[in-house]
């Protein structure tokens, strides 16, 4: 059967992040995208330039009216921008029950614009991140999700991966690609055990989306695998042929996307 996905994050126009990426992921792998959109963006590669948020309660119209008809296999959250949007997106999700859920916890921007309020952090903290079956924070994110918690090395990582589970996720995908050093290493935490997996660091300007179209990957094959954290691998493998062949491509002048049908094109 294949799987019906959703991603519930903002619009990039640019298309190489955001519920546009998501969506090309969902068809690159197989899946059947569907997609609520959480919040507006004037954005392009080289950065953002305005954000304009959506009514919640349309928010919360679109969610509902989506699963009143549409069975939904697993879910992927991007950037929500407000407390009152991740408030509005924790209750559906409850509300109709969903399990496989995989959260990017987005703050900012490639360019360095924020896209999370900041008293919307808290409310990530306590409201979407319990729910998720998967977590896929950058270093810089793991280090407000804890306060302030440095992480400047991967033992340091290990540490930030535990503290994470115990913010109530189910497995933790803690990714180290702001570190230095020839591999790029994500440390895996389920709770009881933590897997790290190395991936040779390809030297490009092309990493736009990168966070957006992981997370997307995830959530696209969850439902195919026993294993979420073969899920996982899958996914860290496709977005790293992604990024191998976003030279292949000519979208703007800054950090360009990663090339999602790599393999189809």
């Amino acid at each position: 059967m294949i799987p019906n996905v959703l991603s519930i994050a903002g619009v990039d126009p640019s298309g190489g992040a955001g519920l546009l990426a998501d969506l090309k992921t969902f068809s690159a792998l197989g899946a059947y995208g569907t997609g609520v959109v959480a919040a507006l963006t004037a954005q392009n590669t080289q950065g953002v330039t305005g954000v304009q948020a959506v009514p919640a309660e349309f928010i919360a119209q679109q969610i509902d009216t989506l699963f009143a008809d549409v069975r939904i296999d697993a879910v992927k959250l991007g950037m929500l921008g407000t407390t009152e949007v991740a408030s509005t997106v924790a209750a559906a999700l409850r509300r109709h029950g969903v399990r496989r859920i995989v959260v990017d916890p987005v703050m900012v921007s490639k360019s360095g614009h924020h896209l999370l309020s900041p008293d919307a952090i808290d409310t990530v903290r306590r409201e979407i991140i319990p729910l998720a079956e998967i977590i896929t924070p950058n270093l810089p994110e793991a280090e407000v999700l804890l306060e302030g918690q440095p992480i400047r090395t991967l033992a340091d990582m290990r540490l930030a991966a535990r503290a994470l589970h115990r913010l109530g996720p189910r497995i933790v995908m803690l990714k180290g690609g702001h570190l230095d050093g020839a591999e790029s290493i994500d440390v895996i935490d389920d709770g009881s055990m933590q897997v790290e997996l190395h991936a040779d660091r390809i030297e490009t300007k092309n990493t736009h989306g990168t966070g957006c179209t992981l997370s997307a990957a995830i959530a696209a094959l969850l439902p195919r695998h026993d294993d979420p954290i073969d899920a996982v691998r899958a996914a860290k493998d496709y977005l790293t042929a992604c990024i191998a062949a976003s030279g292949r491509l000519s979208v703007g002048h800054g950090h360009g996307p990663v090339h999602h049908f790599h393999n189809l094109w």
